[in-house]
């Protein structure tokens, strides 16, 4: 039996029907987890996940990632409940420190505490249990959910940062690893903080499941396809600092400035990329933080990706941009190149 897990993220700045039509492309493609982004002031992620249930039959379904500031861990299980009732035993649950919570007045204080509560009360409250749980962000006395869960819901954690990634070896059942460009060294120190997490709780490491997360666009066209994540690429130099790739000073300098220009999400369809990106951003940028190209360029770009030592890979999927198509047709352009891409990748391996 064939081990390899890959997992599609969908940005849903889309309507609902075509969310539910690419819900179910992901799952034709040979995907084996959905996982629909929360982002403040976009789609709810949670109501989706719920009508992506009902357009699919096998995949499983859950957030990439929600948090623990914008909703109550009892709404979070009584939401992760549904789903899983809808599903089928489908859901898992994906959990990081969020993404946009300044833009509506939230400060992600105390991120490790305040998941680390926030995961045992849910799991709680899914297990049935009357939760009394008096913690340093969060204080419940309840006798627990109404309809409790039936069956587990795995838990996900998302990060780059060590501490939430040794949160992850104590509790997750996945770790994440949210840095997209990825090394030897770099994926070296995600599995040691993994490890120091597991063994201060006691956890055998090899319970937790790691998928680095990258990002993936694919198209026929691969001049088209590179284009189309130049902006990620520039995002993702950002967020990295030193850590990331060696680019030349000045030349990083004139990125971070056209970034500055450039208006919207990375990943909105819509947004405004500044004009002084496409020549800034090349393609070998764009590789250090993209999985890009062609069908066939993406097959080899993933398999240089397991061959860092994973078995699963978590996919966030960027939409193609061609002159007058929606973010939905974007993204059914590169989940349908991915296809052909995961069979080969897993008669391979």
């Amino acid at each position: 039996m064939n081990s390899l897990t890959f997992e599609a993220e969908i940005t849903p700045g889309m309507g609902v029907e075509e969310f539910c039509d690419l819900a179910a492309a992901v799952e034709d493609a040979g995907f084996d987890r959905l996982g629909v982004s929360d982002v403040a002031l976009w789609p709810d992620t949670y109501q989706l996940q719920v009508l992506a249930a009902r357009s699919t039959k096998k995949i499983m379904i859950g957030s990439m990632v929600t948090n623990p500031y914008t909703r109550n861990p009892a709404v979070h299980a009584s939401a992760l409940a549904t789903l899983n009732d809808a599903s089928n035993g489908r859901a898992f649950f994906g959990i990081g420190v969020g993404a946009g919570l300044e833009e509506i007045g939230i400060n992600p204080v105390r991120p490790v505490t305040t998941l680390r509560e926030t995961i045992t009360v849910i799991n709680s409250l899914l297990n049935g249990e009357e939760t009394v749980f008096h913690g340093s962000t969060l204080n419940f006395n309840t006798s627990g959910l109404v309809t409790p869960c039936v069956g587990m819901v795995p838990v996900a954690i998302g990060t780059r940062s060590p501490q939430v990634m040794r949160l992850a070896g104590e509790i997750a059942d996945i770790a994440l690893v949210g840095a997209r460009n990825l090394s030897h060294s770099s994926v070296a120190n995600y599995k040691q903080w993994l490890a120091e997490g597991a063994d201060r709780a006691g956890r055998d490491v090899s319970e937790v499941k790691i998928a680095p997360r990258v990002t993936l666009c694919v198209s026929e066209d691969s001049k088209l396809a590179h284009s189309s994540v130049k902006r990620y690429a520039a995002h993702y130099l950002e967020i990295v600092g030193e850590n990331g790739p060696q680019v030349e000073k000045a030349r990083k300098n004139q990125i971070f400035e056209a970034l500055s220009r450039s208006r919207g999400w990375y990943f909105d369809h819509n947004r405004f990329d500044d004009p002084e990106l496409e020549s800034l951003v090349d393609d070998d940028l764009i590789r250090e933080f993209a999985i890009v190209g062609t069908p066939q360029e993406v097959t080899e770009q993933l398999q240089q990706v397991l061959d860092l030592g994973f078995s699963q890979i978590s996919c966030n999927l960027a939409a193609v941009r061609r002159p007058g198509n929606s973010m939905a047709e974007g993204l059914y352009e590169t989940i349908k190149g991915s296809s052909s891409a995961l069979q080969i990748l897993r008669k391979k391996n």
